[in-house]
Formats: C-alpha cells, structure tokens, sequence
C-alpha cells in the first residue's frame, strides 16, 4: 500500500501517507498488547476485570441477539398468520367461484334449452303464416269465381229477359 500511495499524484499522496503511517502505529499498538496479553504477565484483578467485561459484552450481546430473535420469530409468525388467511381467502374465493360458474352452467343449459323451443316455436309460425296464405288465396279465388258466376247469372237472366219481351 506504502508503494501504491506513493505513485500517486502530490495532492494525494500526502493524505494517504497520513493515513498509512496511522494504520501501521495502530498495528504495531495492537501487537505490543497482544504480546503483553499473551506473556500473562496481568495481575489477576486486571485479568478478572478483563474476563468480566468481556462477560457483560457477551451477555449484552447475547440479550441483544435474544431480542432480535424474538422480533424474527414474532414476524415470522405474523408473516404465517397473514399466508394462512391468504389461504383461507383463496379457497373461500375458489369455492366462490365454482359455484357461479356452476349458476353459470345451469344457466347456459336453461338459454339453449329457451333457443330450442324458440326455434320450434319459429318454425310452427312460419308453417302457420303459409297455410293461412295460402287460405287468404283461396278465399280470394273463391269470391272471384263467386262475382264470375254471380256476374254470369245475372248476365243469363238479363239476356233471357230481353228475349222474353222481345219476343
């Protein structure tokens, strides 16, 4: 790193150098202690202290950890409470379902069922609408021949008439 600062720009360089030299006091502050750590060359009541503290950092964070836990599992539970009424909604919803597409059915067979008979019933009219055609035609060529024959006596007895009192 010592190399890497040093190829830097002026401005730059100076700044990290800076910094490095802190870093390498830090790391040599941490060996010595180290070492004076490792050597046992505490006292007990320094060791003790130590061990202590070391104790309340842990109970601390073991506490902490507790509580995090706690607060997972509590979100966890709620998450499984909301999927089991996601789930209850969606069968409810389901069933919902197939009973409209079961309304649905039943109400398709009952429009066929209403088509079927519409077109009986269509066909009936149709037939119904040529036999009275064709009874208005005949009616019609009947009071034609009737006027003809009507027109023809009336004719025969004028004529027969007219010779009677010609004669």
């Amino acid at each position: 790193m010592d190399l890497e600062a040093r190829s830097l720009q002026p401005n730059v360089k100076a700044v990290l150098l800076a910094k490095l030299r802190e870093y390498k006091s830090d790391l040599n502050n941490l060996k010595s202690e180290v070492k004076r750590i490792a050597s046992g060359n505490l006292n007990p009541a320094a060791r003790d202290e130590l061990l202590e503290s070391g104790m309340a950092d842990a109970l601390t964070a073991s506490a902490d950890q507790r509580s995090r836990l706690m607060t997972t599992t509590e979100r966890l539970n709620q998450s499984s409470d909301r999927i089991k009424d996601s789930r209850r909604t969606m069968l409810e919803t389901e069933e919902l379902g197939v009973s409209i597409l079961q309304d649905l059915h039943s109400q398709r067979q009952s429009l066929l069922h209403a088509n079927n008979t519409l077109h009986g019933v269509d066909d009936n009219i149709g037939k119904s609408k040529r036999i009275l055609t064709n009874m208005s035609r005949r009616m019609s060529r009947n009071k034609w021949i009737v006027g003809i024959i009507i027109s023809l006596l009336i004719i025969a007895i004028i004529v027969i008439l007219y010779f009677k009192l010609a004669k």
